[in-house]
């Protein structure tokens, strides 16, 4: 029997090292990892979402995007036959953003976000007090793949401004009632994970274990 080629999109800025502790069982699935390379200058999330589905090489695959990336891959399946299409900890329309994204978008107080703060990581690992605080920085560090300030403001801006308004029937929602981006609240019809945060990726990887098998197989 042929492999169930699936492939991760990790969220906004994040490498595809956020899913180091998903494990699908072998013998049935072979695991591919996406990374965010850099925006052409003014590129449409359109445009983006075609070049970066020529790096899904598979036809009938599984794409399953976090985040940010979960607005990419509904905007790469355009470009794809999948076999199923998957977001977790993201939104199916420009309606499941919160308000606060919503009124950014409006008044454009987006593009005031000190984004280059991002690139400092380094100095913040420096400076932390307190051996918590150094280990939290040092997180953020390891997961963080493309953070200049083009790119931050490019995404950033791409979320905000999303222009989808209708959802896409073939999408799986997962979805954490204790997200702090995306509130559960805006979101409709989704897989619900009981505890889970936006960040449920990393921390809650034993319900993906768990769970994901069967959800790509049903």
């Amino acid at each position: 029997m042929s492999k169930i080629h699936v492939y991760f999109m990790p969220g906004l800025a994040a490498s595809s090292s956020i899913f180091e502790r998903i494990n699908l069982p072998k013998d049935i699935f072979e695991v591919h990892l996406l990374e965010w390379f850099q925006p052409e200058n003014q590129e449409t999330l359109t445009n983006y979402a075609k070049r970066m589905s020529n790096n899904v090489l598979h036809d009938n695959a599984v794409l399953l995007g976090v985040s940010f990336g979960g607005i990419l891959v509904q905007e790469m399946s355009q470009f794809l036959n999948l076999r199923k299409l998957i977001i977790v900890s993201s939104v199916k329309t420009n309606k499941e953003l919160p308000n606060r994204m919503k009124f950014a978008k409006n008044t454009k107080a987006y593009k005031l976000l000190p984004t280059s703060l991002l690139q400092d990581v380094e100095k913040l690992v420096k400076y932390a007090f307190g051996d918590v605080m150094k280990q939290r920085v040092k997180l953020y560090e390891k997961f963080l793949h493309l953070r200049n300030k083009e790119y931050l403001d490019w995404a950033i801006e791409q979320v905000i401004c999303w222009e989808r308004v209708k959802i896409d029937p073939s999408v799986i929602h997962i979805h954490g009632d204790n997200d702090e981006v995306f509130p559960a609240k805006n979101i409709k019809s989704f897989i619900h994970v009981k505890g889970g945060t936006h960040l449920m990726i990393l921390n809650r990887f034993r319900w993906f274990n768990q769970n994901l098998p069967k959800i790509i197989l049903e």
